[in-house]
């Protein structure tokens, strides 16, 4: 298999750094990784890695490969796909798709903010305080969703967090906004999926019908301008939109308003 999920981090530039986290020498984690990218344990894209979205943990036969994909594995704010069979591990994620699919099916529609909240947490997801998830918006890949305090995703979004999706504070993501965390291998006739994950940091503001791919990491305060497709990394405070996500302005330093959207018409949302 060659489901992969993307690595932030130059495994070959780094090297090092994970050698002396491992306790072993440069030379030796060097040959584990040339091991691993000759087993589709880990996925070398020019200067982008990859390793296997799989959990193959248990049949890496390279001990060191096995303790490297262990470490590496971490870097990614997202539970892996089991390998599915007779054990608690698919017991457990079967059982969060249908819970998962109850929302996207029944319980986002309910108007009760506090039912919504409660069902995707007891799902797993970590919401902050003051912040809400609209009616009619789908969340997929509940367990792997971070949103902090007084953000808001509104009406009729499709939210994708299967690789990891960290919000932050006081987060503006307008109505029918897609947020996308995987993709396909185009050039591999087994239509490999590709995934990464996404970070949406402090005061940023999705406008509406904005698609965010994945790898993407919107900086804080920065805007995407309605019907946008982005998926890079935005530095803080910038706007962008158009073709490419080109950058358009800039907005003020000391962003100090809240977004949260409790209270009296809580019911309508």
């Amino acid at each position: 298999m060659k489901h992969r999920v993307m690595l932030r981090s130059h495994l070959r530039n780094q090297l090092s750094d994970y050698a002396r986290t491992l306790n072993v020498t440069p030379e030796a984690l060097g040959e584990a990784l040339e091991w691993m990218l000759a087993n589709d344990v880990a996925f070398e894209e020019g200067d982008r890695y990859a390793i296997a979205s799989v959990n193959i943990e248990p049949r890496i036969q390279n001990p060191l490969a096995q303790r490297f994909y262990a470490l590496l594995k971490t870097e990614i704010p997202a539970t892996f796909v089991p390998l599915y069979g007779k054990n608690w591990a698919t017991l457990k994620d079967r059982w969060l798709r249908a819970w998962e699919q109850t929302y996207n099916i029944l319980i986002n529609k309910i108007p009760s903010h506090n039912l919504r909240i409660w069902w995707l947490r007891a799902g797993g997801a970590k919401i902050g305080k003051g912040s809400s998830i609209w009616r009619n918006t789908e969340v997929l890949g509940v367990e792997n969703l971070v949103m902090g305090e007084d953000s808001v995703i509104a009406w009729h979004c499709q939210v994708d967090a299967r690789a990891g999706l960290i919000i932050g504070d006081h987060v503006a993501i307008a109505s029918h906004v897609l947020i996308i965390a995987g993709s396909h291998d185009l050039t591999a006739p087994e239509f490999w999926s590709v995934s990464a994950p996404i970070y949406i940091d402090d005061y940023a503001w999705i406008a509406s019908r904005a698609l965010v791919g994945h790898g993407s990491h919107i900086g804080e305060g920065a805007v995407v301008t309605a019907n946008t497709v982005v998926a890079k990394e935005v530095a803080p405070y910038k706007i962008v939109g158009g073709t490419g996500a080109k950058p358009m302005g800039e907005r003020p330093r000391g962003l100090n308003y809240k977004v949260g959207g409790k209270g009296l018409f809580t019911l309508l949302h």
